[in-house]
């Protein structure tokens, strides 16, 4: 399953890529979410290589993802990509230049079952995805303006 939405900012590409790719921020807001980060990786600079563990509570369940960046080239691309006990996860934030100050940001989001249970979880998913995606454009508007990308 995937989703997909666009950002458009008035900042210039490298300082809105840089805003959007805060780990440390990024890192702060899932803690006050209530979840479990722990970097697994010795980097001090933002980069491939990049990793964590977070763990948080989902539906009553505690939940595990690893994430990891795959590819991080600056200031237009970074994917991550991320695996639990039950889905692969993708992440593709692209920054696009469409003026000296004006930038425009593409977050993907792919999700792909490893198990027949999570199968059946993205199936009745595709039911609603017309109210998914809705909620995940709020969802990454909501996060970009909290890493203050937007403000």
């Amino acid at each position: 399953m995937k989703f997909s939405t666009r950002i458009d900012a008035d900042q210039p590409a490298p300082q809105f890529f840089d805003k959007v790719n805060d780990f440390n921020r990024l890192e702060e807001l899932l803690i006050a979410r209530g979840a479990s980060v722990t970097r697994i990786d010795p980097a001090k600079e933002p980069g491939t290589g990049m990793a964590w563990d977070i763990v948080f509570d989902w539906r009553g369940k505690e939940r595990r993802i690893r994430m990891e960046v795959t590819r991080f080239d600056r200031p237009e691309h970074v994917t991550m990509t991320g695996h639990s006990d039950s889905l692969e996860i993708t992440i593709d934030s692209t920054i696009i230049a469409l003026s000296q100050n004006r930038s425009r940001l593409v977050y993907e989001l792919d999700i792909h079952p490893r198990n027949m249970r999570a199968r059946l979880m993205l199936q009745t998913a595709k039911l609603g995805k017309a109210r998914l995606d809705r909620r995940y454009e709020h969802r990454i508007r909501e996060l970009i303006s909290e890493l203050g990308a937007l403000g």
